[in-house]
C-alpha cells in the first residue's frame, strides 16, 4: 500500500502562486504524476517528471513546474500566474496509475 498526500492547496487571486506538494510514503519508484480535476469536468494529467525531463498539458506549458526532493519523498508543484481556469482539485498519483491522494483543492479568484 503506498499512501500520497496532498497539501498546499488554497483560495489566490488571479496571477497569484501557489506551491503544491506531494508526500509519497515510500521511497525510491518513479516521481508521482500532478493531476487535476476542475468541477464538473474530467480528471486531466497536468505534469511528470522522468530522468528525461520535466513534461506538461499545454494548458499550464510555462507556468507551472514539477520538482522532486527525494530527501523528503515529496513532489512539488510550483504554480505561478493562476488563471481562473486553473480552479480544481488538484491529485497526485503514482505513475503506474494505482494509487492517489485525496487531492487539494485551488481556487482561483478572477
Amino acid at each position: 500500500q503506498v499512501r500520497l498526500e496532498e497539501s498546499g492547496g488554497g483560495l489566490v487571486q488571479a496571477g497569484g502562486s501557489l506551491r503544491l506538494a506531494c508526500t509519497v510514503s515510500r521511497s525510491g519508484g518513479n516521481v508521482p504524476d500532478w493531476y487535476r480535476q476542475a468541477p464538473a469536468k474530467q480528471r486531466e494529467w497536468v505534469a511528470t517528471l522522468t530522468s528525461a525531463g520535466a513534461y506538461y498539458s499545454g494548458s499550464v506549458q510555462g507556468r507551472f513546474t514539477i520538482s522532486f526532493d527525494s530527501a523528503k519523498n515529496t513532489v512539488y508543484l510550483q504554480m505561478n500566474d493562476l488563471k481562473f481556469d486553473d480552479t480544481a482539485v488538484y491529485y497526485c498519483m503514482t505513475d503506474d496509475g494505482m494509487y492517489w491522494g485525496k487531492g487539494t483543492q485551488v481556487t482561483v479568484s478572477s
